[in-house]
């Protein structure tokens, strides 16, 4: 058996977004060998195919092509070739997310699921890599920012990488450009950013403040399982997202939402950014780590289907913006934002009372990530319920042990029993280690919560840890829930129409019809383009004002077209529902000392 496979990654033409990708095989592994391209990547639940980008490919002997079977979507097969074997083949790339591969003239970034073939039988085999550094003028400032371990590599990163197996290979994304890093020590542990992409971020407060939130993981979890962590970060005009790997993360984010030289306080756009990283470095032990079984046994091909993302990503959705508030980055009030603003997705999402999170988990593949317009009325969030979950967990922890057992304290033992060891969480096992910790019988709160669609009693949990919460219809369409140090005003109801639009060539196109709504009840649909109401022109910007001025229960014309027919509805306006939540510390002189106690642990810095 040969000690190594070797993939030698090119540019092939960066204007046309190609890699050029070689797998170099022994005689002795190539007989009658299968390759396979994963069709998903791991933490994003969604079959990708992503063998649907390799334009090309072909298989070489030492003399002679190599004729190539192809048996399915994703795999490949040649016969008995005497020697060793090259499959050399081209990558389209042009996926601006951290799930794939990208590539043109100012940037170059992999995935490896997006570019190395497995190759049946030998993936607990060392593979190495050799990342080339493309020709011409125009790539001369380019470096590589990778965690895949360097062999021998040149002062940029070029050069020959290798990791253990095929499972370490895939988790290794790969950055190529001239980027902007940013170094700092959490636990004293070298981390590190890079940003590719224009932006003008003050490094020194970003890297601080990075610096504070990874503490507080590490202090949570009392261990960090790796050697170094790199952050990679594309700053585009308007991205967002994360996904989470061994030792590091890709990361993209808008370049105003990266901190500004001179800022006084994070603002909305940089708490998202730092609730990003802290949710992604979270994953270093929440899903990398401590997995469910299912998870841990995937073979990428197909899906894998579990009822604990809720878990994996409730969990690690609750503790990204906690972790913020317990190291300083942002204050009580600015946190009690955050939450009432995840309270307020989740209310205003319908499909909370026809599914459950075990059964968004188990769905994943198929409605939460193919999301139509009938969504918000069939499906929940694992990530923003589950959020809420989570801290309604935490609260029950506490209740039932006297405060002597926190979430905290389960997702230590998690990280112990299961993260730690590397054995997978069986579907039941969260339920039995919490149970086991509380010495209580949590089966009810599974039950009615994490299997059942029963409403999250969401005011009784907050105010054991003394806040207030105002549960209103929302003020205007930018208002998505909000905090204060005081007690609001109560607040009136104005008609809305009950779904979302986009402007389309003048008219108001209908995304997303809610059930109960006034449109609903309308009989209006998704699809529909709203030209008039009541004889007045619906224009996209003007539409909610227009609607908001209804006298509650007068009846309007509304006129669309559906399809290519124009269509007459008739429109009652109805008040807007209470989807939006106010939150507020409650005063000191309002609390127990329990409660006074209980608020100030919950949200105390772990460090």
């Amino acid at each position: 058996m040969p000690s190594v496979l070797t993939y030698r990654v090119s540019v092939a033409d960066a204007a046309a977004h190609l890699f050029d990708v070689e797998l170099t095989l022994a005689g002795d592994v190539a007989a009658g060998q299968r390759l396979t391209l994963p069709a998903w990547i791991p933490g994003s639940y969604m079959i990708r195919d992503f063998a649907r980008n390799i334009v090309s490919i072909r298989a070489e002997g030492p003399a002679a092509a190599l004729p190539l079977r192809k048996l399915d979507k994703q795999t490949w097969a040649f016969d008995d070739p005497a020697a060793d074997v090259r499959v050399r083949y081209h990558v389209y790339a042009w996926d601006l997310s951290v799930r794939s591969a990208y590539l043109d003239r100012s940037r170059a970034y992999f995935n490896g699921t997006s570019l190395f073939l497995r190759v049946s039988g030998c993936e607990q085999l060392p593979h190495e890599v050799i990342i080339t550094r493309p020709a011409g003028a125009g790539f001369t400032d380019w470096r590589v920012a990778t965690t895949l371990p360097a062999v021998d590599v040149d002062r940029d990163g070029f050069g020959h990488r290798r990791a253990d197996n095929y499972e370490a290979l895939i988790d290794y994304p790969v950055e190529v450009t001239a980027h902007t890093p940013i170094a700092f020590q959490a636990a004293d542990v070298p981390h590190e950013m890079v940003i590719a992409g224009r932006h003008d971020c003050d490094r020194a407060r970003l890297a601080d403040d990075l610096t504070r939130i990874c503490n507080q993981h590490v202090a949570m979890f009392g261990e960090l399982p790796v050697s170094h962590y790199l952050f990679i970060t594309m700053a585009t005009g308007d991205g967002y997202g994360g996904l989470e790997h061994r030792d590091s993360t890709s990361l993209m984010c808008a370049r105003d939402d990266l901190p500004r030289p001179g800022m006084d306080k994070p603002d909305e756009g940089y708490r998202r950014f730092l609730g990003l990283c802290s949710h992604e470095y979270f994953h270093l032990w929440n899903v990398k780590r401590i997995r469910p079984e299912v998870l841990k046994q995937a073979d990428l091909s197909a899906e894998a289907h579990t009822e604990l993302l809720w878990a994996f990503e409730g969990f690690t959705s609750y503790y990204d913006e906690l972790a913020l508030v317990r190291a300083g980055c942002i204050d009580r009030i600015s946190y009690l934002e955050l939450l009432a603003q995840t309270v307020t997705r989740v209310l205003r999402c319908a499909g909370r009372h026809t599914q459950s999170v075990a059964e968004s988990s188990f769905d994943a593949w198929t409605k939460f990530y193919k999301q139509d317009e009938n969504a918000p009325n069939a499906i929940v969030s694992y990530y923003t319920k589950g959020a809420l979950v989570a801290f309604g967990l935490d609260m029950t922890l506490r209740d039932v042990s006297s405060d002597s057992v926190t979430l905290d304290d389960l997702l230590r033992a998690l990280w112990q029993h299961h993260g730690k060891p590397d054995v997978g969480v069986p579907e039941d096992g969260i339920l039995t280690l919490a149970n086991a910790l509380s010495g209580a019988y949590l089966s009810d709160f599974f039950a009615r919560y994490v299997h059942g669609t029963d409403e999250l009693p969401l005011a009784d949990w907050l105010g054991r840890v003394g806040v207030g919460v105002q549960q209103r219809p929302a003020a205007d369409p930018a208002d998505q829930g909000k905090a204060c140090e005081d007690p609001p005003a109560p607040a009136q109801a104005k008609p809305t129409l009950g779904g979302r639009w986009v402007a389309d060539n003048g008219a108001a196109k209908l995304t997303h019809v809610f059930t109960g709504g006034a449109a609903h009840a309308a009989g209006l649909s998704a699809g529909d383009r709203l030209l008039a109401v009541d004889g007045i022109q619906a224009l996209p910007d003007k539409l909610a004002t227009r609607i908001a001025k209804l006298p509650v229960g007068t009846q309007v014309d509304v006129h669309a077209f559906r399809r290519d027919e124009l269509m007459t509805f008739t429109l009652t306006a109805q008040p807007a529902p209470a989807d939006t939540v106010t939150m507020w510390p409650l005063a000191d002189a309002q609390l127990s000392d329990a409660q006074r106690r209980r608020r100030d642990a919950w949200l105390a810095s772990v460090v």
